[in-house]
């Protein structure tokens, strides 16, 4: 179905992802988002020595910062989703931005640690949330063939950050401090309302069609055709009347979506990505310290975690290439459990590693497994719920993330504390990770089963959100249209044609009555090849 003239008064039906065109602008600044809410976090980390210094306080206290900006950025999701319902992704973005950016600025005039955690950490990440889910949920509106590559090349953004923040931060550090660091960071992160910016929501040129169709044809019932014409207005009216009627208690309905839990994919997606956080990321924050008790001198250890982002940043595109192909799509969840099976496997596998050599290959495989588990999570996501209610999926799932978070790696540090071992460590966290990796295949396996025997018809499924209002809107101007060629009689037409059109009209309408056929009002085409338009047919050839 081509796209029609904004003339004619017809609009097209649910805007289709242009799959490109603009869609990169606003990949890029997924992109550019999706850098900043990861890799901020852990990039803040290069001034935590001189915050100590500063404050006179431990290690612990200065890594509450990060902690509060990570559970901001998981923990707000549902309040997101009521937002981005509420009032659209570019709002909510541009706000996203002017909070984080002035949480550091803030941050930079601080005179005590409780101070820093209510700038630095609740508003920049307050900010930061209200910039990542809004970014992913346009990512998602955008493309659609393309989907797997967009969100393979928009989450190689938190490598590419993480290896640009930290040393830009150490930088900033040597020549300015710790103030004019979070200062001159704070100015940086101004950038995620440019991003916000460009966030040009697809439904805009479609209000603008409505608009122009709603206008044509009121201009169409304001012309002098006689009382044929007062009917046409009268039930054209009517008609807008109860459309507005049904419309109205939907309206209601947009904050937050839970009839997503009535999803069977989406629980099992859910749990998998619970029993996932919890062992995930273990292993990198606790590389560093493992390689320097295995005798790996310091600058070695540190560049461990440079081995990683760098495999990290060409293996999520190159995962979402894969991930793209017409044999891989429709399998995209399976691929996901391999992704996260491969993970689990390197870090029990370099459980064992007692030299640098084994810990670099195991980086390797890290790289490579948590870049494919990092390209893969929120396209099968999108996959699952759809487009339209993933704005909602999203937010309850980051919020479900979070108490896995606080559980996971807080849990293992307190391990290695207690045993004094790493290994175990290792060996417990690939293990919950192989574990989410045979849930999520064995799961949906059984649940793919149960949806073949239970093939529901499409068109009982009605799309929640924007297509379904952007449906009725379509109706509303062709029902307008319709209206608008039933009773629309050319001005410059005479009064004999009029007649004899009219009486050939009533003609036809006996004729299908005793046939019992009837022509029913505001059918549009469908009565044009029956042949119930016949006045307009003849007085078009006469005029």
């Amino acid at each position: 179905m081509g796209r029609p003239d904004p003339e004619e008064g017809r609009l097209p039906a649910p805007v289709k992802p242009p799959d490109g065109g603009w869609g990169w602008i606003v990949l890029l600044g997924c992109f550019v988002i999706t850098g900043f809410s990861y890799a901020f976090p852990k990039a803040v980390s290069v001034y935590f020595k001189e915050l100590m210094k500063d404050f006179h306080v431990g290690y612990s206290d200065t890594a509450w910062i990060s902690s509060i900006m990570l559970a901001m950025l998981y923990g707000t999701g549902p309040v997101c989703s009521i937002m981005v319902n509420q009032f659209g992704c570019r709002p909510v973005m541009l706000i996203g931005g002017l909070l984080a950016s002035s949480g550091m600025i803030l941050a930079s005039f601080t005179t005590n640690i409780i101070e820093l955690y209510l700038t630095a950490g609740v508003l920049t990440g307050l900010g930061m949330a209200l910039n990542f889910q809004p970014s992913l949920i346009m990512l998602g509106t955008y493309f659609d063939k393309r989907r797997p590559l967009a969100n393979g090349l928009a989450a190689a953004g938190s490598p590419v950050f993480l290896s640009s923040l930290s040393p830009l931060g150490q930088v900033l550090l040597e020549k300015f401090g710790w103030r004019g660091g979070f200062l001159i960071m704070g100015g940086l992160l101004l950038n995620c309302c440019t991003c916000g910016a460009v966030m040009r929501p697809l439904d805009m040129g479609m209000k603008r069609k409505m608009e122009k169709a709603q206008d044509k044809y009121e201009a169409k019932e304001m012309l002098p055709i006689g009382g044929k014409s007062e009917e046409g207005i009268s039930s054209a009216d009517g008609t807008k009347k109860a459309k507005k009627a049904k419309k109205k208690p939907k309206k209601g309905k947009k904050l937050l979506d839970f009839s997503i839990f009535s999803n069977r994919g989406f629980i099992i997606y859910t749990i998998s990505k619970f029993i996932l956080v919890l062992g995930l990321f273990v292993p990198p924050i606790l590389l560093v310290n493992y390689a320097k008790d295995t005798g790996v001198p310091d600058t070695e250890a540190a560049f461990l975690l440079s081995i990683i982002g760098f495999i990290d940043i060409f293996a999520r595109p190159a995962c979402g290439m894969v991930a793209g192909l017409k044999w891989v799509r429709p399998h995209v969840a399976y691929l996901f459990s391999f992704s996260m099976l491969f993970n689990g496997l390197t870090d029990i596998c370099s459980a064992r590693a007692s030299n640098y050599t084994g810990l670099v290959i195991f980086c390797v495989f890290f790289g490579i497994s948590y870049g494919m588990v990092g390209a893969l999570q929120f396209e099968v996501l999108m996959a699952i719920v759809g487009s339209q209610k993933f704005s909602s999926a999203i937010g309850l799932v980051l919020l479900i993330e979070a108490f896995a978070v606080l559980i996971g790696p807080p849990s293992a540090g307190r391990l290695v504390d207690a045993l004094k071992n790493y290994e175990v460590i290792f060996y417990l966290a690939g293990s919950e990770v192989v574990l989410s990796a045979l849930f999520l295949a064995m799961a949906t396996y059984c649940c793919l089963n149960r949806g073949k025997k239970k093939e529901p018809p499409p068109e009982k499924n009605p799309s929640v959100g924007g297509g379904s209002d952007t449906e009725e809107a379509e109706s509303d101007v062709q029902e307008a249209e319709e209206h608008s060629s039933d009773n629309h009689q050319p001005v410059h037409s005479t009064d004999n044609a009029v007649v004899v059109a009219s009486e050939e009209a009533n003609h036809v309408a006996e004729e299908q009555s005793g046939e019992g056929g009837g022509c029913p009002e505001g059918d549009g085409e469908v009565l044009a090849r029956d042949g119930c338009n016949a006045d307009q047919m003849v007085e078009r050839d006469r005029f």
